[in-house]
């Protein structure tokens, strides 16, 4: 396992997010040493598609990706659904590819991806349903467990959650990667 110690994950999504999306990378990046935070456009705390509540920690109008070392967004058709129409998730969003900061991504958390204009002519996977979006947006869209593409990690379900979280926290500990670009 890679020791990413001292580091600082932002976990962004709102209610309706799948609840294994969002708690094994959560417990994988807790320990690895690092302090994952939930950011969201909802106050308070957010509910997933099975019932798991967590408290968030921050919104994302008041932090910066500056803030933090890495993101990830957990999938979840409503959750996703709703972070790609918001504004503030979007841009900060956008922000981490800006400064070549380690993505992880899985199932239908994608979609704030085709939304940040960050997938052109990068390599990645995300649930089925979500492929001509993302090939759309100018992606290489693939069908496989894990992908990573300079510091971008993607998978396709809860299924793949080992292979994803062990990549993350790999891409975590690399850094900054000079190829993860808006």
């Amino acid at each position: 396992m890679a020791d990413i110690t001292g580091r600082t994950v932002a976990f962004l999504l709102t209610d309706g997010y799948e609840d294994s999306e969002l708690t094994a990378p959560w417990d994988a990046v807790s320990d690895a040493g690092a302090t994952p935070t939930l950011v969201s456009p909802k106050d308070g705390s957010v509910e997933g598609k099975k019932g798991h509540s967590q408290a968030v920690d921050a919104a994302v109008a008041n932090v910066s990706a500056d803030d933090f070392d890495a993101l990830v967004l957990p999938g979840g058709v409503v959750n996703a659904d709703h972070l790609r129409m918001d504004a503030d998730s979007v841009a900060f969003t956008k922000r981490f590819f800006e400064q070549g900061k380690p993505v992880g991504v899985i199932c239908h958390g994608a979609w704030i991806l085709t939304e940040a204009d960050v997938v052109r002519d990068r390599e990645n996977t995300s649930y089925p349903s979500l492929r001509t979006d993302l090939v759309n947006a100018g992606a290489r869209w693939v069908d496989e467990e894990v992908v990573t593409d300079q510091g971008l990690v993607s998978s396709r379900t809860p299924a793949d959650l080992p292979a994803f979280c062990a990549k993350v926290l790999e891409e975590i500990s690399e850094g900054v990667h000079a190829g993860q670009h808006a």
